[in-house]
């Protein structure tokens, strides 16, 4: 199968990273459309991949052609391409809150993939959630599947309204979790210890906390309880949390991420 990457961003680079790492795709069968030459060319030196400033020989040429432009660029994208792609092409798209319906319409196509990928697909560690349009069948479906399994784990749902869940979640979500654990660090220095002291403590711990609750499969409160005792130094950290609102405060940054998501689509 033929690749037509259209953009070639932060999400698009890890996706061409993670699927040539992985083989599949192979170098030859990719055609990368950037329209900054030195994009370009620097695409072309570390994957050996075809790369070009044409968007329609991108399009014509991919059996699957996947959309990695910014959200605000799609309509001057979509303009140049609508009513090129044959009955036997997918279309995916990465463009957080362009929704299907719009894709479909600027494009007169049919057979359409929307994914809400995640940064930490860039190191293989991400989490993407995606649906189709009945259009997109079985091959093209495990294909997808295949690509999004190479930046980590991949999550299909049957309805677009996940999506914007999805975005609010595990989208937003990284950017939470870094300000989390800036505050741990933060905190670390407060208390008396280096900052490259703090750091590796601290993002250790959410590194080894992440992957204790997924070997354990436990529920969460279960594996706090394991580290809570009573009268203990964790019994009164969780009642200061707790006292502050920290657990109302991150249900509501997930609530306000997805209306955001919702608005954007709309």
């Amino acid at each position: 199968m033929k690749l037509g990457l259209v953009g070639c961003g932060f999400m698009g680079d890890a996706l061409l990273s993670a699927t040539l790492a992985r083989q599949v795709f192979a170098p030859d069968d990719v055609l990368v459309a950037e329209i900054n030459d030195e994009r370009c060319e620097s695409v072309r030196q570390r994957y050996g991949v075809r790369t070009t400033s044409d968007l329609v020989q991108a399009v014509d040429e991919g059996d699957l052609v996947i959309f990695a432009v910014k959200p605000q660029e799609f309509d001057r994208t979509a303009h140049r391409v609508e009513g090129r792609f044959r009955r036997d092409q997918t279309i995916m798209s990465i463009m957080a809150g362009v929704p299907i319906r719009k894709i479909a319409t600027m494009l007169s196509h049919a057979a359409i993939v929307r994914v809400m990928p995640n940064t930490p697909a860039a190191i293989g560690q991400g989490v993407s959630v995606w649906t189709a349009t009945p259009e997109v069948d079985d091959p093209a479906r495990a294909t997808i599947a295949n690509v999004l399994a190479a930046m980590g784990h991949e999550v299909h749902v049957d309805d677009e309204k996940y999506l914007d869940m999805a975005t609010a979640l595990s989208g937003s979500g990284p950017g939470f979790v870094f300000l989390l654990l800036e505050a741990f660090i933060d905190a670390g220095v407060h208390v008396g210890f280096k900052r490259d002291v703090a750091e590796l403590l601290a993002l250790q711990t959410f590194i080894g906390s992440a992957k204790y609750a997924e070997a354990t499969g436990k529920h969460p409160a279960a594996l706090r309880n394991e580290v809570t005792s009573p009268g203990g130094t964790t019994a009164a950290g969780l009642i200061a949390l707790e006292s502050a609102g920290i657990r109302g405060a991150i249900i509501e940054a997930i609530e306000a991420a997805y209306e955001r998501s919702r608005e954007l689509g709309a």
